[in-house]
């Protein structure tokens, strides 16, 4: 029986597809030709067939796809934001509100990835020379770029001028040798001091689980508190990057890759409360996909089954009406894709990616081995191909202001 509430749901999809259709993206191919020949082009827009949804398996009558079951209206958290925090998140963007960020703000992690592709520690302009040339070669084709101040200062400066800037806030995680990851910030700092430097949005990276003691958690809630102020007061948005951990409160390590799902969503689901002030949650996918039977990247032993994996992936969007972003962490290229592919299978309404190496890292052998010249023959090659290849799954991502709200 066709019902009016199935007539409904039938409208909810054409709205969905519209939304999709004009998502900014086009043809990336198009996109880095122009680049290519011309270094000009941001963004070469064309529309989408409406029927790109269909020719990826999406079925507006599947229960539990999360941004298939209610209209696409604006978010109630969009609504309420400040003109200036609109204009940081635009700055980041795409014309249509989906967030295609680099990231290029990794400190003691970079230097220890170049000290082991060439065997002895990088000096500092050898770090900064990397990020200056992948700037150059990826930016244009990124709405947004995340660097830092320590080794980024060149690459802010050569970045494509329409390419939006994310700014550190946090002390270099992979130095934070605290038993529970507890969080500082960079000395000297302040939002208004990033701004300043010229940031359209802040970033934090903060390690968390729901598992560690009470008392190590209350300091993290409140070290997040102090920061969503601090970016309200200077009216710029607010990135807050969820990376799990294993704290040694936890039992059992060979038992975390089974926790993980529950570290995400728990974590998701506390952070998107008003009272942290965050405006767009930078997160990890829910499930190791090293241990999801029937994928490419399945290694084994196989904890989840693939439709366990899409449903995970559901119920993680379904705890939050913020916009969130996918970080790479760390993974290799082709996990990260077949990760987006996932979540776009999911019909989660994921609002784009901050990608870091999972773009670039292979880039440090080539730089390495042939300096500059080897770094810009690998990027013009196989990185702007990785980062296009990101992009264009990004067609199935929904923009960060029209989040789905249920009644």
């Amino acid at each position: 029986m066709f019902s009016l509430s199935r007539f409904c749901r039938i409208l909810d999809w054409i709205a969905i597809v519209q939304s999709h259709s004009n998502s900014g993206f086009g043809s990336v191919k198009i996109r880095l030709l122009i680049y290519n020949i011309v270094s000009m082009s941001k963004w070469a827009r064309n529309f989408a067939s409406s029927t790109v949804l269909l020719s990826q398996g999406f079925d507006p009558f599947v229960e539990g796809m999360t941004n298939m079951a209610a209209p696409i209206q604006p978010s109630m958290n969009f609504a309420k934001m400040s003109a200036g925090k609109k204009r940081g998140l635009a700055a980041v963007s795409s014309p249509d509100g989906v967030i295609a960020a680099l990231a290029l703000d990794h400190r003691a992690s970079l230097v220890a990835l170049m000290k082991a592709a060439a065997g002895e520690e990088p000096a500092a302009a050898q770090v900064e020379e990397f990020k200056r040339v992948v700037t150059q070669h990826l930016s244009p084709l990124a709405s947004g770029v995340l660097l830092d101040q320590n080794y980024g200062q060149i690459a802010i400066k050569v970045r494509n001028k329409s390419t939006g800037l994310l700014l550190p806030y946090e002390n270099d995680a992979y130095l934070n040798t605290h038993p529970e990851k507890l969080p500082t910030l960079i000395s000297g700092a302040s939002v208004k001091r990033l701004k300043e430097a010229g940031a359209d949005c802040v970033k934090v990276l903060m390690h968390y689980t729901p598992l560690a003691p009470a008392h190590v958690n209350e300091a993290k809630k409140a070290f997040v508190e102090r920061v969503g102020a601090e970016c309200l007061a200077e009216d710029i948005p607010f990135f807050l990057e969820l990376v799990h951990y294993a704290s040694p409160e936890e039992p059992e390590e060979g038992k975390r890759p089974r926790r993980k799902p529950d570290t995400v969503i728990r974590s998701m689901a506390e952070f998107s409360r008003d009272r942290y002030g965050v405006d767009v949650l930078k997160v990890e996918v829910p499930v190791d996909l090293k241990f999801v039977e029937g994928t490419r990247s399945f290694v084994g032993p196989a904890i989840w089954s693939r439709d366990r994996a899409l449903d995970l992936f559901r119920q993680a969007a379904a705890v939050t009406s913020k916009p969130f972003i996918y970080l790479s962490a760390g993974v290799g290229i082709e996990e990260f894709i077949e990760a987006l592919s996932l979540a776009g299978e999911a019909g989660v309404p994921f609002s784009g990616v901050l990608c870091g190496r999972a773009a670039w890292q292979e880039g440090v052998v080539a730089y390495s081995m042939g300096g500059v010249r080897g770094l810009e023959g690998w990027l013009e090659d196989k990185g702007q191909r990785n980062f296009a290849r990101v992009i264009e799954l990004l067609k199935q991502a929904q923009p960060y202001h029209k989040r789905t709200v249920r009644a």
